[in-house]
């Protein structure tokens, strides 16, 4: 027999090459899941805590004024009831119809525009030079301004009340004012400074090239480019001048009563519902003027007015 030998062609002896092995898909091991979980539960957790704290600052600053209105228009509120016993407006009249209780709404709503606007007058030429000349111990009055705040201000005032008796300033207006404007000094000076050093010299310099004089140029590019940080400074100092309690006390009373010395008296001598509507009178100024003021609040101009070098 023969055999048949059969050759192959290289056509036929061509190689294919095997097909590329696919990675099987890895399982996920309990390793992973656990890491996933403890991912999320601390996202979860972050979460929470956000939650929490919003509530809590939501009950920290809502929480007394709602008490303050509800009380406001109680006829009582006997514990342990959750809400009060009846409702009225017999407190508001009361207090608007009390003379002692008007009269010192009268006088916190005129002497503090003249705290701030004498604040103003001594304060901006200050801010303007600390923030455009630099001067033989600048750093150092600069700092120096915080002294009226670096300690107890009962202190501060008691040294002063000796100095006003001297020059018979005790149960004035004019000792009132100053007292008060001791507490817009650092307001009424840093944050318009840090506002003056914000203006770019190359805009005074452009105004300057195209003819207007100094007093020119400070009008319509100084002052007004740096006035959304004065207008927060004279906010903050109107709060700070009418909110003060405890100078004013001492240099006004008995004479002398603004809203928040009244509120010693109030406490003392009245009901709590009459007590509660005066506190509202007495933050609505401080609301209404953070509210206007928040955008440049908000915005850093507040912040700012304490970086100035």
């Amino acid at each position: 027999m023969t055999q048949e030998v059969v050759t192959a062609t290289p056509a036929s002896t061509a190689r294919i090459a095997p097909p590329a092995a696919t990675e099987a898909p890895r399982a996920h091991t309990p390793q992973d899941g656990g890491g996933r979980a403890r991912e999320k539960a601390a996202r979860l957790g972050g979460r929470a805590l956000v939650v929490l704290f919003a509530v809590f600052m939501i009950l920290f600053i809502l929480g007394p004024l709602l008490w303050l209105a509800v009380r406001a228009f109680a006829t009582n509120w006997t514990y342990p009831n959750l809400l009060p016993d009846g409702w009225t407006l017999k407190w508001w009249g009361t207090v608007f119809s009390d003379q002692a209780l008007g009269t010192a709404v009268q006088n916190s709503l005129v002497i503090t525009p003249i705290v701030v606007v004498c604040s103003a007058v001594i304060c901006l030429p200050a801010a303007y030079a600390f923030a455009r000349h630099d001067f033989f111990a600048r750093r150092t009055f600069l700092i120096g301004l915080f002294a009226t705040n670096a300690f107890p201000k009962m202190g501060l005032f008691a040294t002063l009340a000796s100095m006003f008796f001297a020059l018979n300033l005790m149960n004035t207006v004019l000792g009132i004012v100053i007292v008060q404007i001791l507490g817009t000094i650092v307001f009424m000076t840093w944050i318009p400074a840090a506002a003056f050093a914000a203006v770019p010299r190359s805009l005074e310099e452009a105004a300057r090239d195209a003819g207007a004089g100094r007093i020119r140029v400070f009008f319509s590019v100084t002052l007004r480019m740096a006035l959304p940080g004065i207008l927060v400074a004279v906010i903050m100092s109107f709060l700070a001048a009418f909110d003060e309690a405890q100078g004013t006390y001492l240099v006004g009373a008995p004479d002398y009563f603004t809203m928040p010395t009244q509120m010693y008296s109030l406490v003392l001598n009245y009901p709590k519902q009459v007590a509660a509507v005066f506190s509202i009178l007495l933050s609505i100024p401080s609301v209404v003027l953070l509210l206007a003021a928040r955008k440049h609040i908000m915005g850093g101009q507040l912040a700012e007015g304490f970086q100035i070098r």
